[in-house]
């Protein structure tokens, strides 16, 4: 007996590709003379800045710098200074067994180790590792079957829900204002900030996002290492090309600070002009969803199934968060006096906590102090965060792009210990893949033979829970039938009850 079939195809979840790779660092950083001269190292720091990503043939790609930032104490007046360098870094790893279409590359990394030192009072020496890792999630077309007809074939569907992948954008933007200084800074240690969409419209193939970049410039006034910080807010408004995209697509926008300039403003002496570059990640997705048929058979006919798993994925949660942490400790020199306090975190991964899963993640505090004899410090305190709400399953089953800036950080001393306290903000998806039983294949073969012709009706005595379906096909016979003899509706039963289950025809 022949037997209908219909198909479709699905963008089903494959996995997560994980890669790792290490970027040396190493340089030398030559002061220059309008700086003063080295004294002391007081504390190198790197972060990696990824320019470009993307995934050809079987490589993933990845284009970017790290960013050394040099803190030192001047020779002369206990200055505290600062100088930086870029080092450009490009790999192309290899990706093996991977088939379909990947998704955004998420990137995460670490200082491995890092040895700083002062050569002379002109040159500082760097040498390091640091440790990225790479993750691609990859979607590839999978067939369904979707409705069966003819041969007496009776069927139980199963809704598919997924997020389809419309669009995933990494783009670099740029914001410029003018700040006003109280006094004319005589040195600029540092200008970070935290970007924060506020408004994301899709019109006519097109994503408009409105945000703004919250900047804070540490600067000092004068020779010394008393420090003051400024803090501005850079608007933003980016009108990005999207074609192509459904009306029911949603839209998530991430902006993250990876450079800035400072220049002489057009104003008083005390003013200046500031542009910030941002990199903006803009995802879209819009839920798609497909009528897989899970399971069947025949009333009259042999039938032969073939299964398969399909794994959806679902947006599980959306990130936009702030999470307060507190790191204390004693102090080495107990009449030290603190002066700064810098934080690097890193982003939160999934972590299987028994039966919950949690976004758990690491950061280290880096506190500036000057100590008893006149030189300053840093004293590094490591902690780590964890962000409100859980999820349930199995982490592997979740995948996280996230990112994580610092909105504040300050530290006191308190007694003989420094506290800090430092707020970070997260944001991100957090996405969940779901295995689905579903027919791949589906055939009727020989006519059924009844065993017991002479049967004309069956008591069945069916427990709670029980679907309908299950105890039909048990006994081959139509699952409406077995509702239209026992005056039902539902699919699966509420209670214990007692069936009449009409013989096979």
């Amino acid at each position: 007996m022949e037997l209908k079939v219909f198909q479709d195809e699905v963008p089903a979840a494959a996995g997560v590709c994980e890669l790792k790779t290490e970027l040396p660092v190493e340089t030398e950083i030559l002061i220059p003379d309008y700086l003063p001269q080295v004294f002391k190292i007081v504390k190198c720091l790197v972060w990696f800045v990824a320019l470009n990503k993307q995934v050809l043939e079987d490589r993933v790609t990845l284009e970017g710098y790290l960013r050394c930032v040099v803190y030192y104490q001047s020779d002369n007046d206990q200055s505290l200074c600062q100088t930086e360098q870029k080092l450009p870094f490009t790999r192309s790893l290899e990706i093996r067994g991977w088939e379909g279409t990947p998704g955004p590359v998420a990137l995460s990394g670490e200082v491995e180790y890092l040895n700083c030192r002062a050569v002379n009072q002109r040159r500082v020496d760097i040498r390091g590792a640091y440790a990225l890792r790479v993750r691609v999630p990859f979607v590839h077309p999978q067939q369904i079957l979707t409705k069966l007809e003819g041969g007496e074939v009776q069927q139980k569907t199963e809704t598919l829900s997924l997020m389809k992948n419309a669009a995933c954008l990494d783009k670099l933007i740029t914001a410029e204002e003018e700040i006003e200084f109280p006094a004319p800074p005589l040195a600029v240690l540092d200008i970070s900030g935290l970007g924060q969409t506020e408004e994301i419209k899709l019109i006519s193939g097109k994503a408009v996002v409105k945000g703004r970049v919250e900047v804070q410039v540490l600067y000092r006034t004068q020779p010394g290492y008393r420090l003051e910080r400024l803090e501005k807010d850079f608007p933003f408004h980016q009108i990005l090309d999207l074609e192509d995209l459904p009306e029911n697509c949603r839209c998530f926008a991430s902006v993250e600070l990876v450079g800035s300039t400072l220049m002489a403003g057009s104003g008083s002496e005390n003013s200046a002009a500031v542009t910030v570059t941002a990199m903006l990640h803009l995802r879209a997705f819009c839920p798609v969803e497909y009528e897989a048929v899970s399971d069947a058979y025949s009333t009259r006919y042999e039938t032969q199934l073939e299964e398969q798993t399909v794994q959806s994925e679902e947006l599980a949660d959306t990130l936009n968060q702030n999470v307060d942490c507190q790191v204390s400790g004693a102090l080495p020199d107990e009449n030290a006096e603190v002066l700064e306090c810098f934080a690097v975190p890193a982003p939160p991964e999934l972590i299987q906590d028994g039966t919950r899963i949690e976004l758990h993640g690491r950061a280290t505090a880096h506190i500036f102090c000057m100590n008893s004899l006149g030189e300053i410090d840093c004293y590094d305190k490591a902690f780590e965060y964890t962000l409100p709400g859980t999820y349930t399953g199995s982490a592997a089953d979740y995948r996280a792009e996230c990112w994580c800036g610092v909105r504040s950080a300050r530290a006191e001393k308190k007694g003989r210990e420094v506290q800090a306290q430092i707020t970070l903000a997260v944001n991100g998806l957090v996405w969940r893949r779901r295995q689905s039983q579903v027919l791949s294949g589906a055939a009727c073969g020989e006519e059924l033979k009844n065993p017991n012709p002479a049967v004309a009706l069956r008591i069945y005595y069916a427990k709670k829970g029980e679907e309908i379906f299950e105890i039909a096909k048990r006994y081959h016979v139509a699952p409406q039938a077995v509702l239209e003899d026992n005056g039902l509706e539902g699919s699966q039963l509420e209670e214990d009850r007692r069936l009449l289950v009409p013989s096979q025809g």
